[in-house]
């Protein structure tokens, strides 16, 4: 009989102790929202690696739980307005990128003023986030809008996508080529004429012969069927680009337990390096699944190469007087950038910083 009693007793404490533990544990509610739908691979992995990585250290000290709400293709947020979404508490965090809002963050835009650079992503995402630390003007603008910045984001290896064969700079003439955002300066001078774009746009505007070509990367091609209406690339290797990262509204991380801080910051580091594996993976089979499906790939020679290089306007140069000019310290960053890319032998047909 007294057996039984402890044994309640025991049971009713045990109880208790789940109850009180359950109760403590604070619930905070996120919204996480995207311009750029889950098919594209800084969406996916920002669903599938980030926040599972940061509800995983969260479930091991067991306070703190994020309940999510996600809204990812432009149902919450469009894409180029994400960063005054974030800012303005539309949605908590998500991606914001840079490459898109240029007036916003015109210095973190350094790599697509120095094309034909590095094709390595991740030293282009480390470089930018060395830079971040060492210049403080870069790391600062993030928070005048409102903004925590938590990891980076780059692309891999920018190409050209074409409904035609193309073999020479000369192919180009009258040629209608689409480009996102300042990647619409290594058209100009080539006898091609750039046209605005994105990733949800650009088939529409290749099959309906809005243009004729897209400046866009191999595994973005390959999630939006570009072979299907432009079936020929030719890689010219202008380089891989940093183009933005996952950033959060500063007020309500500011507001947020320290240990939900620490692992967000945590958790964005896994989703970088996760992100560029996974991009470098993906290269390799896009390829194969577009030359399957009958795109034609040739490539550019080094020297055809120097040429579209030297037919561009000092496009750094002016990038850079203009933003000094405003008071910004630009020409620091190119010549960092540009010593950056030396070290790592990239080779560059072209010194932007000259």
């Amino acid at each position: 009989m007294q057996f039984q009693v402890h044994k309640r007793i025991i049971l009713i404490v045990g109880f208790l102790l789940i109850a009180v533990s359950s109760h403590a544990q604070q619930v905070i509610k996120l919204t996480a929202a995207t311009g750029h739908p889950t098919v594209l691979l800084w969406v996916k992995t920002l669903d599938e690696v980030f926040i599972p990585e940061l509800d995983k250290r969260l479930a091991v000290d067991g306070r703190y739980r994020i309940e999510w709400t996600k809204a990812w293709g432009g149902t919450l947020l469009k894409l180029g307005s994400e960063s005054k979404g974030y800012a303005d508490g539309v949605a908590d965090l998500g991606l914001t990128l840079t490459v898109f809002e240029a007036p916003k963050f015109p210095l973190h835009n350094v790599s697509y003023f120095t094309p034909f650079g590095s094709t390595d992503i991740a030293l282009v995402d480390q470089t930018v986030a060395d830079l971040q630390s060492q210049i403080p003007a870069m790391n600062d603008i993030w928070a005048r809008n409102n903004l925590i910045y938590l990891g980076g984001i780059a692309l891999e290896n920018y190409q050209i996508f074409t409904k035609f064969p193309l073999n020479r700079i000369e192919d180009l003439q009258g040629k209608k080529i689409s480009a996102p955002g300042p990647a619409a300066n290594w058209i100009k001078g080539t006898g091609a004429v750039p046209v605005s774009g994105n990733l949800n746009t650009y088939y529409e505007d290749l099959k309906s012969g809005v243009s004729d070509g897209v400046v866009v990367f191999g595994t973005a091609a390959n999630a939006i069927k570009l072979h299907e209406v432009a079936p020929y690339l030719t890689r010219v290797n202008f380089g891989a680009m940093f183009c933005g990262g996952i950033t959060v509204n500063k007020r309500r991380f500011e507001r947020l337990p320290e240990e939900v801080q620490k692992a967000m910051r945590e958790s964005a580091k896994v989703y970088s390096s996760s992100y560029a594996k996974a991009q470098n993976e993906s290269t390799v089979s896009s390829l194969k699944n577009m030359v399957a499906a009958g795109l034609k790939v040739s490539d550019f020679s080094e020297a055809e190469r120097k040429r579209w290089a030297d037919s561009l306007s000092p496009v750094a140069k002016t990038w850079a007087d203009e933003l000094e000019e405003k008071g910004m310290p630009a020409r620091k960053v190119l010549n960092s950038y540009m010593e950056a890319m030396n070290k790592s032998n990239a080779k560059i047909p072209r010194d932007w910083s000259k």
